[in-house]
């Protein structure tokens, strides 16, 4: 029963090793703990600033990423805007070309056929010309071959021009 009830020779005892131990806690011993839990706290502080810097920051790029895909869809749209108008322009010359090459082609032809027709018609002309001229010898041969058939031929002329 000593325990429950303690002496008070006991009681000082423990009074005296307890200021003791305090004393020597508060001498050697209370200034390092606090000193370790104050660098301790100002490394979590240091810690918590940094992540907070951190998160910023990342925050920030992030924002900047966003600006930099939508300024690069952009970009990438109006690039494929641009293509598409070069595209347009590019078939719409080459129509144009094809078209006015056509046309050149088919009044080249146009005036190939009227000078390859002209040059038949002449042709035909002088064919017609030259058989006029080849038939017309052989019927004065025919019809002058005899004397008596001049002299009516040319009494005849005569006759019509004082007649006109």
């Amino acid at each position: 029963m000593e325990l429950i009830k303690p002496d008070l020779g006991l009681l000082i005892w423990m009074l005296v090793s307890f200021s003791v131990v305090v004393f020597v806690l508060i001498k050697y011993a209370w200034k390092p703990i606090l000193k370790a839990l104050k660098d301790r706290e100002h490394t979590i502080e240091k810690r918590l600033l940094a992540a907070k810097k951190a998160k910023e920051e990342l925050a920030r790029i992030e924002f900047g990423n966003e600006k930099i895909t939508a300024l690069a869809k952009i970009e990438r749209d109006n690039l494929i805007k641009e293509a598409k108008e070069i595209k347009t322009k590019i078939i719409e010359e080459a129509r144009h070309e094809a078209k006015m090459e056509a046309r050149k082609i088919i009044e080249e032809a146009r005036k190939s056929v009227e000078k390859e027709k002209a040059d038949a018609i002449n042709e035909i002309k002088n064919q017609i010309s030259e058989l006029s001229v080849i038939i017309a010898q052989k019927i004065l041969k025919q019809e002058l071959g005899n004397k008596e058939t001049q002299k009516k031929l040319i009494s005849k002329l005569i006759e019509e021009i004082d007649l006109n």
